[in-house]
């Protein structure tokens, strides 16, 4: 089967939905929305702590937003893209208010903000402690609203439809390459039908299940990321894995993690070991404000140091009535599991969180993929450099989804429909037997990636993860050529490439930098004599 429209969009979260919303609104043809599962079960929808935001002229500015972002980034980030976020971020707000997002409010009836790792003043905006839960209810809202937006739940995108398809060989070096649409996995007939378009948004979010443990849901296999670099895209920057510091520790639910916000350290929360003692200062001056690179590593080794399987957060020193009406769902969870945290210190324990790298972007958010554009957790746009500072990532997407869909929108009439594209060739089966290999093949990528590409890494484990990474990639690729597509092996297909692409430009990166630590090179390349 095939369909057409002008704009596709895989992937629905806040830079997915912020880009069909734009577009839409311009009235220049039909647009596609294709969610993964639901549309409202995205990374966004995992977002507690807030969107980060110059909106407090009295004490804040955008030079202080950059130089946050610049220090976090370990000055990797690229300065065109930091500049163009923050100065661009006002107008982000007001987008998402427009469109139905509410932000908490003082009695003054300002913006409530709050202050997180890393940042020098009080700048984030937030919804109590479900700001990506209800950025997504309002974005859904408004997707729902629009009549020009076609919204297709679980359709799985196979790949990305270039000149590879029509016969010709494409490789990394060329610069004509160019997007004709994606083949789409249709969950009624399990048939995979090809979706021509003028214009493709790669909006899939992060990479986070590759990992054992992830505060991603379990759809962040990077699927976007990895369609890419097989059709030739650059794709960069993905040693780049920030873990974030602080996720429940409860054993019996580690997929997805629960996330304890950092906004939760920013109202005064401090890191102690179980026994009550603090380690931070061990660490950084900022103690448990410090980015979350330097937070996640202290945490690490202080586990290391001591066998523990967590450490502490403490906010029982704080008003108990306050704790509760700021972090409403994160009491409810803890208190679901048996832990009253304005009585009791919470567990915690770093988690793979987000994807610093992914698809290499413009300024316009165009990748080096013609008539393709990535915005959101899939893009590398330069912002976060070596490690993303708290909060600056769902701003990010909605800032790239506005400049991506201007510079679509500008450009569509240029582009037709490649109606020369063949169908998928999708004979073959699959046995019981070979879906309990691929589930188990999805187990042990986790593990490895976990325990050799972890938060501390070095040659040695790098290297055990690259070979044991190739085995499955070459099992995974003769059952891929020989079966029916289903969602489950493109899913562990995704993965395996994800998994190389991180742990290859791991080792390609010859010191410690950003997210990226390793013990063979402990110090930045510049510091060594």
């Amino acid at each position: 089967m095939i369909r057409k429209f002008d704009y596709l969009i895989i992937g629905s979260g806040v830079a997915g939905m912020s880009f069909a919303l734009k577009v839409a609104q311009s009235g220049k043809g039909k647009v596609a929305l294709v969610c993964k599962t639901t549309i409202d079960e995205a990374n966004t929808d995992k977002a507690q702590g807030g969107v980060a935001s110059v909106t407090n002229l009295k004490l804040d500015n955008f030079e202080k937003h950059i130089k946050d972002t610049m220090i976090a980034g370990d000055f990797i980030s690229d300065p065109a893209a930091v500049k163009q976020v923050v100065e661009n971020a006002p107008q982000g707000i007001a987008d998402l208010v427009k469109w139905g997002v509410n932000f908490d409010k003082n009695d003054q009836g300002e913006f409530d903000l709050h202050r997180e790792g890393g940042h020098s003043e009080f700048r984030i905006l937030h919804h109590a402690d479900d700001t990506g839960h209800e950025i997504q209810r309002g974005l859904i809202e408004a997707v729902r609203r629009d009549p020009r937006i076609t919204v297709l739940e679980n359709h799985f995108a196979v790949e990305i439809i270039t000149q590879h398809h029509l016969g010709r060989e494409v490789n990394r070096h060329m610069n004509d390459i160019e997007c004709y649409g994606a083949y789409i996995l249709d969950p009624d007939t399990q048939k995979i039908d090809t979706f021509l378009s003028r214009v493709t948004l790669m909006a899939t979010g992060g990479t986070g299940a590759v990992y054992a443990t992830t505060t991603n849901p379990n759809i962040a296999t990077g699927d976007g990321i990895a369609m890419v670099y097989r059709a030739k895209g650059i794709v960069k920057d993905m040693e780049f894995v920030q873990f974030h510091p602080t996720a429940l520790y409860n054993p019996s639910e580690t997929h997805p993690a629960y996330l304890i916000t950092e906004a939760m350290r920013g109202y005064g929360g401090i890191l102690r070991l179980p026994n009550g003692e603090e380690f931070m200062q061990k660490y950084d001056k900022r103690l448990s404000l410090a980015p979350r690179d330097i937070v996640a590593r202290a945490i690490d080794r202080e586990m290391k140091l001591h066998g523990l399987t967590h450490v502490c957060l403490d906010v029982t020193h704080k008003d108990p009535e306050e704790t509760k009406h700021h972090f409403p769902n994160i009491y409810a969870k803890c208190l679901s599991i048996g832990i009253d945290i304005t009585k009791e210190y919470i567990p915690v324990v770093p988690s793979a969180h987000y994807m610093c790298g992914g698809i290499k972007v413009d300024l316009n958010g165009e990748s080096t993929i013609h008539r393709l554009y990535a915005v959101g957790e899939c893009s590398c746009t330069g912002l976060h450099g070596g490690n993303r500072l708290a909060s600056n990532s769902l701003i990010e997407a909605v800032v790239y989804a506005d400049a991506a869909a201007k510079h679509a929108i500008a450009a569509i009439d240029n582009y037709s429909f490649n109606d020369a594209v063949p169908e998928w060739n999708d004979e073959g089966t699959m046995t019981n037997e070979e879906k309990v290999l691929i589930a188990q093949d999805m187990r042990e990528v986790g593990q490895i990636m976990s325990n050799y590409v972890g938060i501390v890494r070095s040659d040695l484990r790098l290297h055990r993860a690259w070979t044991r990474l190739d085995i499955i990639y070459e099992e995974t690729e003769e059952l891929f050529k020989r079966v029916k597509a289903s969602k489950d092996i493109c899913e562990l297909r995704n993965m395996v490439n994800v998994g190389y692409l991180i742990t290859r430009q791991a080792i390609e990166r010859k010191e410690s930098r950003g997210l990226h630590y390793t013990v063979d090179y402990p110090k930045h390349a510049y510091d060594q004599k």
